[in-house]
This record gives structure tokens, sequence and C-alpha cells, in this order.
């Protein structure tokens, strides 16, 4: 008994000494961001457009073309990848085809992002004439995010308990309405844990959207959605290998990166809020 104990308590020093590295780096990433990006943060660096070669005046246009990428891509993915999910979980025989599938889905998440931005400018840049724009780039990111959406919403309608089903039949509901009210209502947790992840990977994606979406510098703000946005991925890849005053423009890259982090953050805070309600009411 003392020596499962001991063998216990190594575990947990284990298990406490790598959330306490996590969270080590991941405050040290918050706190050099923080520091080095907000000298440069203003009301102006947040409202206005980029002046003078990018050493001046603020980056409006990326952190709004940021916003639109991001939330077409969740409105491209979201749909796309639950209704993938409903149907390998609800519908689908068990069968190795439905296997392979599946094992497909979750090798394609390991896919590198610059081969999802040369399929995109392929298909929707050129095949499709859509032009380096908002959609092209809001496809591409939503194909990027789908395995998640979908590997995410499996494990979370998986985790449904099959009584609540055969309850909900049992009462003569059919199979979709059974779905519709009782499995994705109890699964929404979960799947909205998959969209805060997909938020986090497709908002700070620069490969997908240089070759589908990002301009390197405009003054001007989308008027639809076949306008080429700024974004602020790209933004600090620009500012950091392009420049031609790095001193100024390093500053502002940092800037960047600290808005990006936060509008992340913001994103990511709505779904947490949503998700934690769910769970109140389903709980």
């Amino acid at each position: 008994m003392k020596k499962h104990k001991v063998t216990q308590n190594i575990g947990f020093a284990l298990l406490f000494l790598c959330m306490a590295v996590t969270l080590f780096f991941l405050g040290a990433i918050i706190y050099f961001i923080t520091i080095r990006g907000i000298k440069v943060i203003s009301w102006e660096f947040l409202t206005q457009v980029p002046r003078n070669g990018m050493t001046e005046g603020g980056v409006a246009p990326a952190i709004l073309g940021t916003f639109y990428l991001t939330m077409g891509a969740i409105l491209v993915s979201l749909p796309l990848g639950l209704a993938c999910a409903i149907y390998l979980c609800e519908y689908s025989p068990k069968s190795a085809l439905v296997n392979l599938i599946r094992m497909s889905i979750n090798n394609l998440a390991g896919v590198p992002s610059v081969v999802f931005g040369l399929f995109g400018f392929a298909v929707f840049v050129k095949y499709m004439k859509f032009g380096v724009s908002i959609l092209s780039g809001s496809l591409t990111l939503g194909i990027l995010a789908l395995p998640v959406i979908i590997s995410a919403s499996q494990e979370a309608l998986t985790a449904v308990p099959q009584s609540l089903r055969e309850a909900s039949l049992a009462l003569g509901a059919s199979k979709w309405q059974t779905i519709k009210k009782i499995v994705l209502p109890t699964a929404l947790p979960g799947i909205l844990t998959g969209v805060i992840l997909s938020i986090g990977r497709v908002a700070g994606e620069t490969a997908p959207i240089l070759f589908t979406a990002a301009t390197f510098y405009t003054r001007h703000y989308p008027d639809s959605v076949f306008s080429e946005v700024m974004a602020l991925p790209y933004h600090i890849y620009a500012l950091m290998t392009e420049g031609t005053h790095p001193d100024k423009q390093a500053a502002i890259a940092y800037g960047c990166g600290l808005i990006l982090l936060v509008l992340v953050l913001l994103i990511s805070t709505i779904a947490i809020v949503i998700r934690q309600k769910q769970r109140v009411i389903h709980g």
C-alpha cells in the first residue's frame, strides 16, 4: 500500500510539474508580447490606417480584415463540420469505409497550412475566379478548420448517453427530432470547444491567406466579400521581413501581435461563455 501511495505521489508531482512548465511558457509568451506591444497601442493605432511606409498611423484595416476572415471561416466550417459529424455519428453504417473516412479526417488535421493555401489559390482564386479576396480566404481557412470541428463534434456527439436517444425515440420522436432537440443541445458545449480551437488556429494563420486574401498594404477598408484585405498575421510577417525601417516596424509588429492575441481571446471568450451557459442548462 505504501509503495502505491509513493507511486501516486510521484505521478501527481510529475503532472503538477508539467502543468507548471506549460503555464510558465504561456505566461512568458503573453508577458513578452504585452511588454513589447503595449508601447505602441493607442487609439490612433487601433483606428487609423497605416502611413509613411507602415511606420506611422495604425492598423485598423488589418484588424478588420482579420475579424472578417476569422468569422467567415467559422461560418463556412461550422455548418459543414457539424453536418459531417452528425452523419458519421448518427446515420452512417459501421463499416471499414466509414472508419477510413474518420481516419482521413484526423490525418487532414496534420496537413501543413501552406498546402491548404495552395489548394485555395488553385481552386477559389483561379478556377472559381473569386480572386484574392475575403471570400477566397474565408473558404480556405474554413477548410483548414474543418478537421478540428469535425473531430470535436464527433467526440461531443459520441459522449451523449445512448439512453437519451432511446427515451426520445420511445416517446415517438423521429430520429431527426431526437438529434435536433436532444442530442445537439446536449453536445453543444463540446462542439463549441472545437469552435474555440478553430478560432485560435485560423486567426493566426499566415500561409493560407498569403495566397488567397491578404494584401501587403492598403489604405482602404473592404467593401465586399471580393475585396482583398490586410490581416494581422500577414502584416506582422511583412513588417518583420520586408520593412525598410526595422526599428519602427518591429515595435508595430509586436503591437499587432498583442492585438491579435486580444482579438482571439475576445472571440474565444464569447464562445466559452456560451458553452458554460449550455453546460448549466443541460448539466
